[in-house]
């Protein structure tokens, strides 16, 4: 299975990094690696998260990572993963 990404996720992604690292670059370098790594393993870990709770959709599903969500649609069809969104925590 392929993980593709969205290009809202990107710019996103792009925006939170770019303020950690105003903040503390060491952290933010933790923060991507660790993102990073969850997104690697998704594959066989995609059934441990639940469903996303903004959508009405068993395959889309979302991983908490800190203070965000990451949503994440399973596409069975094409047989791959595609990275939706980074959202803050409600």
């Amino acid at each position: 299975m392929n993980i593709l990404c969205t290009p809202l996720y990107e710019q996103q992604l792009k925006v939170i990094l770019d303020q950690f690292v105003e903040e503390d670059f060491a952290a933010t370098k933790k923060f991507k690696l660790y993102l990073d790594t969850i997104l690697i393993n998704l594959p066989t870990k995609a059934n441990k998260y639940k469903k996303a709770q903004l959508f009405d959709n068993e395959d889309i599903k979302e991983i908490p990572h800190e203070d965000f969500n990451i949503l994440f649609f399973i596409d069975n069809i094409s047989e791959s993963y595609l990275i939706l969104a980074i959202l803050p925590k409600d």
